[in-house]
């Protein structure tokens, strides 16, 4: 699934258009400082829970939606679920923010169709970094969690060979998940297989139909639990 267009001011200047959805002030206006100081980001609207965040997010289209899990009256994993149910059109990009790392949150967000995870003590910097890749049409998790996180995924079981053939992967689109499942952005795989950054999209395009994945965090997921990526290789 790739996001649509940014939208771009008078001047032609591409603007992320962003929703926080938390129920704590004080998140919202921290997140709202960090990210009224950057030229390509605009908050449009603040939610303080899952309902006002999805009717939000009809409403004002935001580019990306920043949404906290535990929210009352609707969770934001639910919330998740609503604005990236499939036959929408143009479904914003969801990027998980939470004090809470518990596995069991990180894969119902990242199986609901997240393009990112964070635990909100990651810093402004991973924030306006994942808020960026979700808008691009990649993915950002807490470097934190990561490993930890996807190894949780693996099966064990079968070949990771013969799961990629029977998925209708070639040896380069293999290549390429190996690394997206490291957490590695498009330039970085470019750069490590000697491919441009257009290659890349080509073959992440091609991946995500043979495995009707909705995006690159999917991808990784699988990946894992068909055991072609391992924890220190």
């Amino acid at each position: 699934m790739e996001c649509r267009g940014d939208a771009a001011d008078g001047g032609g200047r591409v603007t992320i258009r962003v929703l926080i959805a938390d129920d704590q002030a004080m998140v919202r206006t921290g997140f709202g400082m960090i990210l009224s100081v950057q030229d390509d980001i605009e908050v449009v609207a603040e939610a303080v829970d899952g309902v006002e965040a999805v009717e939000l997010a009809e409403r004002h289209r935001p580019d990306v939606v920043l949404m906290d899990i535990r929210m009352p009256r609707l969770d934001g994993l639910e919330a998740l679920r609503r604005l990236t149910r499939p036959g929408l059109t143009d479904p914003p990009k969801v990027v998980m923010v939470t004090t809470f790392d518990d596995d069991a949150y990180v894969h119902r967000a990242l199986r609901g169709g997240a393009c990112g995870f964070l635990i909100k003590d990651s810093g402004p910097a991973l924030l306006v970094e994942a808020i960026r890749a979700a808008a691009s049409g990649e993915s950002l998790v807490s470097p934190s969690i990561t490993v930890r996180l996807l190894s949780g995924l693996s099966t064990g079981a079968s070949s990771p060979a013969a799961r990629a053939s029977a998925a209708g992967l070639s040896a380069r689109e293999t290549e390429v998940v190996r690394l997206v499942a490291k957490g590695l952005t498009n330039a970085e795989i470019a750069a490590g297989l000697s491919i441009t950054v257009g290659t890349v999209k080509t073959h992440l395009g091609n991946v995500q139909n043979k495995l009707s994945a909705r995006n690159r965090v999917e991808i990784a997921a699988w990946a894992w639990e068909s055991g072609l990526a391992v924890p220190g290789r």
